[in-house]
Order: C-alpha cells, then sequence, then structure tokens
C-alpha cells in the first residue's frame, strides 16, 4: 500500500476541525513534504515523525518520497496535535500497520516516540462523537478528559509502539486513568464583607436575575470583595453548561490532569493592562480564546475598570447585548460563546477620593473628567445595577455587632427568585430576567401604570435600552420579594440602582 489516511482534529477557537491526514509514498527523490496549509509546528512535524518512528525501532521508509496531505487544504493547521496521526498514516502506507477507520488520533510526538499532551482533548472528543468516529487514540495523561464524553472508545497510549501495537490487535498495558477530581473552587463567604447592604442586596439582585453589575468607590472600601462573592450565589452549571464551560477550558489548555467538568460559575479578573486580543480572543490564522469566553456561564469581573484603555473595554459592548463574540479574518469567520455577568469596579478618580463632597481629592476637574470617560456612554447603557460605595462606618466594621447572612442563606433566596422567573418563563427559550428580549418585555410581562408612570418622566433621560433593562431589574426585585407582578416599589429601586446615586456619568 502506498496511500493511507488516518483522522486527527485541530481546534479553532472553541471548535474541533477533523483533519484527513493522507501519506502517501511515491518514487523519487527521499525526504518529506507536508502540504494543506500547515503553520510552523505542524511543518515541524517532519523530523519530530521521523525521530519518533526510528527510536521506536520502526521501519521509516527512507526510499521513497513521504507526500503528507491535510485536507481541508483551505484550513490553517495550527499546533502539534497532528504529530501521532501523521506518523500513523506513514506507518499505514508502509503497510506497518492496518488503515484505521472511524478513528480519531490526537498526540504530540517527542523524539523518543513518547506521546505528549496536547491542548483540546475534549474538544476533539465531542467533535468525533458528532462526526459519528467511535474511537478515540489520546495520550495517556489525558484519557479523563476525553472519558467526559460519553458511548465513545477512548484508547490512551504512551507511545508511538503503543499506538502501533493497538493497531494491529496486540494487548498494550494502560495506566490506571487519574481519579476524576471535580474540584470546587473554593469562593469567599458574603458574611466577611461588612458594612455595604445596598452593595449586597445589589449583588443578590445581580444573582437573581444575570444583571451586569458596577460599583464605583474609594479604595478599600469593599468593590473587589463584593465581586468575588457573585459566583458563589449563582446556581450550579446544568450539564450542558458544564460540559461547554469545560471544553472551553480544554481548547484553552487550562485543564489540569484528571479534573472533572467544572460545575462552578467560572470567574476572571483580567489584569488592566490586558489587550483587547487577549480579553475578546482573536488569532490570524486559528482563533484562540480570550477571556470573555473563559467567563462563560460565569462573571467578568474588570477591576480598576477606568484603567483598562477605551477601545478595550469598548469591545465588550457586542458580547454584553448578543453573549457571543464574532471574529472575522479575511479567510475565515468564527463565533464564540460570551454569556456572562460583567462586574465592573472602579475609583472615581486617580486617588481615588472623589466621592460624596469629593473635599479630600486632589485631582482636578478635567484629570477626574479624563480618568472616567474611559467608561463611555454605550458601554454603562449596558449596566443594569450602579452602586456607589461608601467607606463603612467602625460600627459596621466591628465583628461584635452581629453575624452577617453568609453565601449560602443569600444564595438560597437566589435560588427561589430564579425558580419563580423560571415557572414564569416555562414556555420561553429564555429562563432569567436579563435575557427576555426589550418587545416581549413590554409585551407580555406589562407592569402597573403607576409603575410605568415612573418610566415616563423625561427628566431622567433614559434610553429604549435603559428602561427595557430597569423593567428586567424591576422584574428581579419583585421575584425576590414574591410579588407576581413589579410594583411601583420595585420599579423605583430599580431606578434607584440604574442612577447610582448620581455618580456614575461618563463625559
Amino acid at each position: 500500500m502506498t496511500l493511507a489516511r488516518a483522522c486527527g482534529v485541530v481546534i479553532n477557537g472553541v471548535e474541533g476541525l477533523v483533519v484527513d491526514i493522507e501519506a502517501y509514498l511515491s518514487q523519487g527523490l527521499p525526504g518529506m513534504t507536508i502540504v494543506g496549509l500547515p503553520d510552523t509546528a505542524v511543518g515541524e512535524a517532519r523530523d519530530r515523525v521521523r525521530a519518533a518512528i526510528q527510536n521506536s525501532e520502526l521501519a521509516w521508509p527512507s526510499e521513497r518520497r513521504i507526500t503528507v496531505g491535510l485536507s481541508p487544504a483551505s484550513v490553517h493547521k495550527r499546533g502539534a496535535s497532528l504529530d501521532l496521526g501523521i506518523a500513523l498514516s506513514i506507518l499505514s502506507a508502509h503497510s506497518q500497520v492496518p488503515e484505521m477507520t472511524k478513528t480519531i488520533v490526537v498526540g504530540e510526538l517527542a523524539l523518543d516516540g513518547q506521546v505528549r499532551p496536547v491542548r483540546g482533548v475534549l474538544v476533539a472528543a465531542l467533535c468525533a462523537y458528532r462526526r459519528g468516529y467511535d474511537t478515540l487514540i489520546v495520550p495517556q495523561s489525558q484519557v479523563n478528559e476525553a472519558q467526559l464524553v460519553p458511548d465513545l472508545k477512548v484508547i490512551g497510549v504512551k507511545s508511538l509502539s503503543d499506538a502501533v501495537a493497538f493497531l494491529r490487535g496486540e494487548e498494550i498495558t494502560e495506566d490506571l486513568p487519574l481519579p476524576i477530581e471535580f474540584i470546587e473552587e473554593t469562593i469567599p463567604d458574603l458574611c466577611e464583607v461588612r458594612g455595604q447592604s445596598n452593595a449586597r442586596h445589589a449583588l443578590e439582585v445581580a444573582a437573581a436575575g444575570g444583571h451586569h453589575l458596577a460599583f464605583l468607590g474609594s479604595p478599600g472600601v469593599g468593590k473587589t470583595m463584593l465581586a468575588q462573592r457573585l459566583p458563589g450565589l449563582l446556581p450550579k452549571l446544568t450539564d450542558d453548561q458544564a460540559v461547554e464551560v469545560t471544553a472551553i477550558y480544554s481548547a484553552a489548555g487550562a485543564l489540569s490532569a484528571g479534573q472533572g467538568l467544572i460545575r462552578t460559575p467560572p470567574f476572571q479578573a483580567p489584569h488592566h493592562t490586558t489587550t483587547k486580543a487577549a480579553l475578546i480572543g482573536g488569532g490570524s490564522n486559528a482563533v484562540r480564546v480570550g477571556m470573555v469566553t473563559m467567563a462563560n456561564h460565569g462573571v467578568l469581573c474588570l477591576d480598576e475598570a477606568a484603567e483598562f484603555e477605551r477601545s478595550v473595554l469598548d469591545a465588550l459592548r457586542q458580547p454584553l447585548e448578543s453573549g457571543v463574540v464574532t471574529i472575522a479574518r479575511s479567510g475565515f469567520q468564527t463565533v464564540l460563546p460570551a454569556r456572562f455577568q460583567l462586574v465592573l469596579a472602579s475609583n472615581p478618580c486617580p486617588c481615588g477620593k472623589f466621592i460624596g463632597t469629593g473635599a479630600q481629592c486632589s485631582c482636578s476637574s478635567q484629570v477626574r473628567r479624563r480618568y472616567f470617560s474611559r467608561l463611555s456612554g454605550p458601554l454603562l447603557d449596558r449596566i443594569d445595577l450602579r452602586v456607589t460605595l461608601e467607606r463603612p462606618s467602625l460600627a459596621e466594621l466591628d465583628p461584635s455587632s452581629g453575624e452577617l447572612e453568609g453565601t449560602n442563606i443569600v444564595a438560597d433566596r437566589v435560588a427561589n427568585a430564579r425558580a419563580r422567573a423560571a415557572h414564569r418563563f416555562r414556555d420561553e427559550p429564555w429562563k432569567i430576567n436579563s435575557q427576555v428580549p426589550g418587545p416581549m418585555l413590554r409585551r407580555r410581562y406589562p407592569v402597573s401604570d403607576s409603575a410605568r408612570e415612573l418610566l415616563a418622566n423625561d427628566s431622567l433621560e433614559i434610553s429604549a435600552r435603559g428602561a427595557d433593562r430597569i423593567l428586567r431589574v424591576a422584574w428581579t426585585i419583585a421575584d425576590l420579594r414574591g410579588h407576581d407582578t413589579p410594583t411601583e416599589t420595585d420599579v423605583a429601586a430599580a431606578l434607584m440602582y440604574r442612577d447610582g446615586n448620581g455618580s456614575w456619568q461618563a463625559s
């Protein structure tokens, strides 16, 4: 046989693409060529594959010219995950192993023939399952990750020799897979945040309705502490959400060996020097996920938000509305999931003291305006809850003043409020208030006339988007209070959170 095929998977964003690997041995000047838009890592597989085959005491077809074709040829191939598939296709073309059918091969080869782990094994397993393949060969250390996909035969190999033995029908010694670790992230308890009762309630409303939230306050008042406790108030991920989030982390190479499905809503807190590509995702030939996708079904916290570049912050406007990020390049377009809750935390000015009368602030009005203008009006218009934090008194900080409600107690109220919303939306595609489209919100879920009159006040200067968001927050407050329909008081509370004490004004 001079022509043989194998199948591998390359990762683009959070999706897997099956790559047909064809090896053709022909007459001509000995050598090896890889075609099909390989990147540098794939092109260097020539040397890795040859050394791995020879060091595994297998015959290298040194007298033949080897052409390896990667299909579809119009898609760039990145990374070393195709190494093992390329080696096996060459060996199959040289009649050393039988040709593979309904099998996908993933793994990087070391020069001595050992198979090294690669990123995106769970994505490859999902891709194999959805495309109808029944067997997946992966590095031994990543068997657990691939086995998260049911009804798929997963073979773990430590070396090229193990893979050859399996294809020949010989017994191979497989190490027992590591026990699956369902890692529960330790989330700080809400009872540790003393004072800030208004901000604590806003955090509860945000968790109950899936609303975006912004904290403004001087350094040390508890903005970051509150943001870090939001994931603990959210419900655990459903099975579908857990698979999606775990696949995203697999594609990003962020899963540890033996880790099971991620059940806790993810929390991402990028540094304020993060670039737009790192936050949103991007790439020239293939897409790498950004932190907004890593925060899918979880929380994205931008601490020191006014220190971020304005272009980076404004790049969040599309995913905040649509729940996805669209990466378009000259040769391809990819859509990445990005349905997250945004938490902004910012000082009011560079010195951080322009709160209340601002008597202690040393910044000029021009400096304050320039600093806070990075948070553009269109971005702030997408924030449902805005809270200005005052410095708590010493009495509030005193532990002897009594125990505050912890995360478990507040999370129970959040779960009950979400259950009320889910019952109301039982026949709809959405389950929480923040997901209800504006036209449906006004037509199917009207509020009382007195509540509607509050929103009709022209002096509030509320945009149409802002009015929809206020109504969604009012419905969440009503769910927390056990009201069947938002009352005038519920809408007034939503308006108060929208105003943020008048401090959230971008210039």
